[in-house]
């Protein structure tokens, strides 16, 4: 108990260090996206075009801090509301609480689809076996790792679990990587693979801004920060989105070459489910998301805090609003299980304004120059691209959504058809993949 609720001074002088800071920042970076979104959404918007928007990201982080500099506040929501009263503070807060929210949803997700699939290689664990069970799988995680871990005050206590879920990730790419080599050759390609983008490629860049956002928790790791100084803040915000940019790219190109159109939300679901070494590659994103649900966890917590609390919470309240919260996203994800329509609701519907909007509009409020001069320019350009992806993403979201085909083996994984993959049309392809899914 004295771990998990420190006192305000022990909580006060829980400062970290650049490297702690960077491990969170990077784990809040990565997180689900670099497995699900980023693969996937190679099928609609090029690689050159995605990669892009992590400057962006990495400019606006800084932005973020600037402002709150320049208007003396120390938190996204004080700086919204010193910016523009109580109505964009109450905006900002019902947007900084979605995102982190459906983000804990799509992890659980993750976590029921990749472990139940790690549980069922195990010999005398069946079909019908509980550990075969993704709601049985979400609710023991829950209760034994996640819940434990967002009861954390100290963000800064986090540091260590976050190099974990680092190490974890370089493992999953270096095992993609390798499948890539090995299981792409004897899956064709689909037709049109290597388009520069799709029509529908501004839902693409929702399921970006989901992957890359981390602005709704970066004045909590930069409060962390043992000197939190805006040179210390641009050395992490650069450190960490350059490392993120690496493991993005590699991991996105090594996947979207395996599977080409036939790539799922989640990535794991396109492996086959007697793929031993895709199979440890599961347990690893699985532990890894487990790790990377508690930074989600603290901004919703923090957001109901400020609101309800006036941003201090007693070690019951403390308790009760994160079981609250946990419980929530648990149940919700216990009765939904389609990730890719998440990922996308969530990027074009929370993590666009997070990320492109509100930064910029705060930035230009408070700085003295005009918007369309100098360094403004480039700000003022993000706050346009901003709104149109947000207006038109979610437009197409709506009317378009994607498929799913949770839990279905692709029909390059029938021993049937292993042996003629390789060297069938791209047409017969298609019926065979047409006709494999309907028998399932």
């Amino acid at each position: 108990r004295k771990a998990l609720l420190p006192t305000r001074a022990e909580d006060a002088a829980g400062k970290g260090s650049m490297t702690s800071a960077s491990f969170n920042f990077i784990n809040s970076i990565i997180g689900s996206g670099i497995i699900g979104g980023l693969v996937y959404e190679c099928r609609t918007c090029h690689g050159t075009t995605c990669m892009l928007l992590l400057s962006v990201a990495d400019y606006s982080i800084i932005l973020l801090i600037r402002g709150g500099n320049l208007s003396g506040t120390d938190s996204y929501q004080s700086l919204v509301h010193s910016t523009f009263g109580f109505a964009g503070y109450i905006v900002l807060s019902i947007l900084q609480f979605l995102y982190p929210f459906i983000a804990m949803i799509s992890y659980n997700i993750i976590t029921g689809d990749t472990l139940t699939k790690v549980f069922l290689r195990i010999p005398g664990v069946g079909p019908d076996n509980m550990f075969a069970e993704r709601h049985f799988v979400i609710l023991a995680s829950t209760v034994l790792f996640t819940l434990p871990l967002s009861l954390y005050r100290n963000i800064e206590k986090l540091g260590k679990v976050s190099l974990v879920s680092m190490v974890l990730t370089l493992v999953i790419i270096v095992i993609v990587i390798v499948r890539a080599a090995t299981l792409g050759p004897h899956i064709p390609p689909t037709e049109n693979a290597w388009g520069f983008a799709r029509w529908n490629a501004i839902q693409a860049v929702g399921v970006m801004s989901f992957a890359f956002i981390c602005h709704h928790n970066s004045f909590l790791i930069y409060g962390s920060l043992r000197e939190p100084t805006l040179g210390n803040w641009t050395r992490v915000t650069h450190l960490s989105v350059g490392l993120a940019v690496l493991l993005s790219a590699v991991f996105a190109v090594a996947g979207y070459v395996t599977f080409t159109g036939y790539t799922q939300g989640d990535i794991f679901e396109n492996y086959c489910r007697n793929d031993d070494l895709a199979t440890f590659a599961r347990f690893c994103y699985g532990i890894s998301i487990v790790t990377t649900f508690p930074l989600e966890c603290f901004v919703t917590r923090e957001v109901v805090s400020n609101i309800f609390y006036d941003g201090a919470l007693s070690n019951s309240a403390h308790v009760a609003v994160t079981f609250v919260i946990v419980s929530v996203c648990t149940a919700i994800s216990l009765a939904y299980d389609c990730l890719g329509i998440v990922l996308e609701i969530n990027g074009v519907l929370s993590a666009t304004p997070l990320m492109f909007i509100i930064p910029s509009a705060c930035f230009l409020k408070l700085s003295p120059g005009r918007w369309f001069h100098g360094e403004n320019i480039i700000v003022s350009a993000i706050l346009l691209v901003g709104v149109f992806v947000m207006v038109v993403g979610l437009t197409m979201t709506v009317m378009y959504p994607q498929d799913c085909s949770h839990g279905a083996e692709l029909f390059y994984c029938l021993s049937s058809n292993l042996s003629i993959v390789a060297t069938t049309p791209s047409s017969m392809v298609l019926q065979l993949q047409n006709s494999t899914q309907n028998v399932l």
